[in-house]
């Protein structure tokens, strides 16, 4: 286990904030005092280098893991603790797998710190999404081939990350299980409308990690109360 995989492994609750939304000083102290495990900075539209310095700089204020979701090449901001980096597993367009990464890689060379990067493979769920529309994804998987593609990440890939996505609708969780009985060495992330502490006690007992994103910015008071509902709940134990 390399330096990042150690950094991940203790996430059991992650807040993701987007730039391009507004949050005010008083709820970003919420956020950031509220015991979370760390923070997920990016968004799939609208994310700019200035937005990121900016919320970079007030997150700064606070002794907080904090991570940037690298979803634009204008828009990579150095300063973070670790540099997240998606290849979305279940699109038809490589340059969502690997093709912006070799333009990354031709653009930046020597200056990309490696020792900081961890890459998740992504499964992008929710068709109405803007990230699945984004990228093309397929989303109308059954669990088993989400539970294919996982597994692909997992054991063929050995991706250090599975990131479930349904980003802006709370998930089937039948299909969350499927991929949590296969998935062996990756941490397994999950992310998408989790709106209440029933929700998220529910993507907690089966993922390592529950990202807490849209609900910061419609109730934050019910937002905050998921960090103490993942970190009560136990995962479950599938053979």
């Amino acid at each position: 286990m390399n330096v990042t995989q150690q950094m991940i492994k203790p996430w059991r609750h992650v807040f993701k904030l987007d730039p391009d939304r507004e949050l005010d000083d008083a709820g970003l102290n919420a956020v950031c005092l509220s015991g979370t495990d760390a923070l997920l900075v990016g968004g799939s539209t609208g994310v700019t280098y200035h937005n990121t310095v900016e919320l970079l700089s007030r997150i700064r204020q606070y002794a907080i893991p904090c991570a940037l979701e690298v979803s634009d090449l204008e828009a990579i901001v150095p300063g973070f603790d670790l540099y997240m980096i998606p290849m979305v597993l279940n699109t038809p367009d490589p340059a969502w797998i690997v093709g912006h990464h070799r333009r990354a890689v031709e653009r930046y060379g020597s200056l990309i710190p490696w020792d900081l990067l961890l890459t998740e493979g992504y499964i992008v769920l929710n068709g109405d999404s803007t990230v699945a529309r984004l990228t093309q994804a397929d989303t109308s998987l059954d669990a088993e081939a989400a539970a294919a593609y996982a597994q692909v990440a997992d054991k063929l890939m050995s991706l250090p990350v599975v990131y479930l996505e349904y980003s802006g609708r709370f998930g089937e969780m039948d299909t969350v299980r499927t991929v949590r009985e296969c998935v062996e060495h990756s941490q397994l992330f999950y992310g998408g409308g989790i709106a209440s502490k029933t929700e998220a006690e529910q993507a907690a007992a089966l993922c390592d990690t529950v990202v807490v994103g849209n609900i910061i910015y419609h109730d934050l008071e019910q937002a905050l109360l998921t960090v103490e509902a993942v970190r009560q709940t136990t995962q479950l134990k599938l053979d």
